[in-house]
């Protein structure tokens, strides 16, 4: 429930108080677009969103303020159940930095039922954050969906191979960490996504080579190997 007595006006009042332009200046070296930011931190916002608590209609209304710290604000208090297709698209096209789409994906989008409908739709999409926006969800589903079967990222490893020539700077680091998530999940995974990450480390095209090399020296390293040996027993 909303806490009594705020409204979103208030809230975007007490973001722009917090905020500074030394953190502002520091986000954008960061290669955060701060046009609408106030220069406020994840970690100011947490405790914010927890005295708030839940509230699917605050969300939207902060969301729409287009303030960069209001609609992070809005991911951690958004409802999941509560979240429509429709509404991914829409908050998916108005992503214009790396860690709103980051923190969307990985905090709200990746606790809906409609996850594996949008990694391929958005991994598909040509707009630059968009695109990463579906593979910072594979990535966060990868860790998230406890209780998924594996061979279903299986068949997400083609969306890395088809992107994984995009030359972009979010949409390659975004196939990179989506691609490793996927090795790291499980043994049985593990195999497959090596494989991938090895050819494209032998790829004609540049990208390609720079995200299976990044990815094939994680996968390789034995103490990571253990860790998810050891992770899988537990389980």
């Amino acid at each position: 429930m909303r806490a009594a007595g705020i409204d979103p006006e208030g809230i975007i009042a007490e973001l722009g108080s917090l905020g500074s332009e030394a953190n502002r200046l520091g986000m954008g070296r960061y290669g955060i677009n701060v046009d609408r930011a106030f220069g406020v931190s994840i970690a100011q916002l947490r405790p914010i969103a927890r005295r708030l608590g839940r509230d699917h209609d605050l969300a939207a209304a902060l969301w729409a303020s287009g303030f960069h710290e209001a609609r992070l604000l809005a991911v951690f208090v958004d409802e999941p159940k509560k979240v429509t297709p429709e509404q991914m698209d829409a908050w998916a096209a108005d992503f214009d930095s790396w860690d709103l789409c980051d923190q969307a994906c990985s905090r709200l989008f990746d606790r809906t039922p409609f996850v594996e409908e949008k990694i391929p739709a958005w991994a598909d999409d040509e707009r630059e954050f968009v695109r990463r926006a579906g593979f910072s969800l594979l990535a966060a589903y990868a860790v998230h969906g406890k209780d998924v079967p594996d061979e279903r990222f299986v068949a997400f490893l083609a969306l890395v191979a088809r992107h994984a020539a995009d030359p972009r700077n979010f949409v390659k680091k975004a196939v990179n960490w989506a691609l490793r998530q996927i090795g790291k999940r499980s043994m049985a995974l593990h195999p497959e996504a090596l494989a991938m990450a090895e050819r494209l480390a032998a790829s004609d095209d540049r990208t390609a080579r720079w995200i299976g090399r990044g990815a094939a020296k994680e996968l390789s390293d034995p103490v990571r190997i253990e860790r998810i040996r050891r992770r899988g027993e537990k389980s």
